[in-house]
């Protein structure tokens, strides 16, 4: 009788075993995305827990897509819009200071039509 109890803890054991083994496998492309502060590693994790409903049958793409490594951006890229935002804020100086030169002439002849 003993023996029966303990064949069924033990199979019960098995049981959650896989299960929370299947839960840990599922999660491993997640935590290497997240590791290397990949770009997509939400649509990651969405598709590790598909993979999870699909007994893993799309886990090995999963896999190799969170340890793909994404291109770094070009260096020519950056410097251009940098570039570019340095012309655009020299162009906003120029409209402000347009800005004071018209706000001052029409204070100015605000005044001018006062004293009339």
């Amino acid at each position: 009788m003993f023996l029966d109890y303990l064949a069924l803890v033990i199979l019960i054991m098995g049981l959650l075993l896989v299960f929370y083994g299947f839960i840990y496998i599922h999660d491993i492309p997640y935590a290497i995305a997240k590791k290397r502060h990949h770009p997509h590693k939400e649509a990651i994790h969405v598709a590790c827990w598909l993979s999870l409903f699909t007994l893993h049958a799309i886990w090995p793409i999963v896999y190799i897509w969170a340890v793909y490594k994404p291109r770094p951006i070009r260096v020519s890229v950056i410097s251009e819009e940098l570039e570019e935002n340095d012309e655009l804020e020299q162009e906003v100086r120029r409209l402000r200071e347009r800005v004071k030169e018209l706000e001052s002439a029409q204070s100015e002849s605000l005044k001018s039509e006062s004293l009339l």
